[in-house]
């Protein structure tokens, strides 16, 4: 088995509604976001997957974040933007971009606001 994984970033605001404190009013985040993958096999080059088609998955997701108030997501609309909101969001949205590459499948997605915390989101 192969874990392969990128690590990319993004800045966006975000507010957490009813948050008792200051979360409640917005701020922003220089996001780091990493995800990772497994597969079992190689391909005919002997990669998992091309390290380019990942951050090319990654990054469609993570530009429809970048620079923007992800409060105004339709993905956010009902519920909070936390870190294990935003992380969930990714996992599922790279999930469906992994559709074409065969044996690989995503393994868990981590989703930092700062350099020393964060959240990893996985399937059981």
């Amino acid at each position: 088995m192969y874990e392969v994984f990128v690590e990319r970033d993004f800045a966006a605001a975000h507010y957490l509604r009813d948050y008792p404190g200051n979360c409640e009013h917005l701020h922003g985040h220089n996001w780091i976001v990493r995800v990772y993958v497994r597969t079992a096999g190689l391909n005919d080059i002997d990669v998992g997957i091309d390290f380019r088609d990942l951050k090319r998955i990654v990054d469609r997701v993570l530009d429809e974040l970048d620079h923007t108030n992800i409060n105004e997501h339709p993905a956010f609309k009902e519920r909070n933007p936390s870190s294990e909101n935003i992380a969930r969001f990714i996992y599922e949205q790279v999930k469906t971009g992994l559709a074409p590459f065969d044996g690989v499948r995503i393994d868990r997605v981590t989703v930092c606001e700062t350099p020393k915390t964060g959240v990893t989101y996985w399937e059981e």
